[in-house]
């Protein structure tokens, strides 16, 4: 029998959430996901030396105050990655606006704006990147600006289904909610081991998809964050799924037999919600966990991004 990763292919678009390009060019995913984290990891590792290099030529040229250097060498740096990913795969590549402008709608599309300039100036056309921003309301709204312009954004740091509510309202292309850190924050909290289909981070997901297909809204759901591949194959069917390599190897060593647990004629039919801008800040302020989780990883995101201007900061001083 085929492998489950072989299995899940049939049925899912399957996303490499990584900077690994030896690892793209084994799994042969059809998109990849990046961030700060993953950005900062690929320029650390091998593989990416010469751009690494290029880029601090690149900043030493440029004039400004050694902050303001930096972060646009760290910025031309996401760019460099998701243009090397974007030659390993046929579809598209997200790349990041820096995680301090979450709460910013004008920074965010200027930076959106930029990026996408980016990657034109590399000959990458705008439809093979999504710009990646988190779901607050900031990031959302500046998401329904650059949508407008013909700009496809992936929201990310989904806990909630007010977020994707918003964000399919706001006409985003995809979004990314995140299963494996739902179920650390109710893991911790219990100190239950949760089987798949009880995984609260499965069972988030799964009613955002019905939400989503029921009501016939275009918006493609991303699975992200994952534990285990039990996770994965509880969403087996799932619009796309953004899987780490690790995960990917353990896929494609199971010869198993997958079922798909989710397809879009047998969605749970579930009513429309009305959302403006108090009903959605609400919602997350009722959602303990979507609260804590949206602001953590915002944190988490800015503090690899301060650590990747850092790197950038000590080898424009060199």
């Amino acid at each position: 029998m085929a492998s489950k990763l072989a299995q899940l292919r049939t049925m899912t678009t399957v996303v490499a959430d990584t900077g690994d390009l030896d690892a793209v060019r084994h799994h042969r995913p059809m998109d990849c996901t990046t961030n700060p984290t993953i950005v900062l990891k690929a320029i650390s590792g091998a593989g990416f030396e010469d751009r690494l290099a290029e880029a601090i030529r690149w900043g030493g040229g440029q004039t400004g105050s050694s902050q303001t250097v930096a972060a646009a060498v760290a910025d031309r740096l996401a760019v460099r990655v998701g243009a090397a990913l974007a030659h390993e795969v046929p579809g598209r590549v997200s790349t990041e606006v820096d995680a301090d402008l979450s709460f910013d709608v004008e920074k965010s599309v200027s930076s959106g704006r930029r990026i996408i300039a980016d990657y034109d100036r590399l000959g990458i056309d705008r439809k093979r990147i999504l710009i990646k921003l988190a779901a607050t309301w900031e990031g959302i709204r500046a998401a329904e600006i650059l949508q407008g312009e013909g700009i496809d954004c992936n929201l990310t740091l989904v806990f909630s289904l007010a977020q994707a509510i918003a964000c399919a309202d706001a006409g985003v292309f995809l979004i990314s909610p995140f299963v494996g850190r739902i179920m650390d924050w109710h893991a911790a909290r219990t100190g239950q081991t949760y089987a798949p289909d009880e995984d609260p981070g499965v069972i988030s997901v799964r009613a955002i998809y019905d939400y989503y297909k029921s009501n016939g809204i275009k918006t493609v759901v991303m699975g992200a964050s994952f534990r285990n591949i039990g996770e994965i194959e509880a969403l087996a069917g799932c619009d796309r799924l953004t899987i780490a390599p690790a995960l990917l190897e353990k896929l494609d060593a199971d010869t198993g037999h997958l079922e798909q647990r989710l397809s879009a004629d047998r969605a749970n039919r579930v009513e429309l919600i009305a959302l403006n801008e108090a009903r959605f800040r609400w919602a997350l302020n009722a959602d303990a966990m979507a609260t804590e989780k949206l602001s953590e990883g915002i944190r988490q995101f800015a503090n690899d991004l301060h650590a990747l201007r850092q790197l950038v900061h000590q080898r424009l001083a060199n």
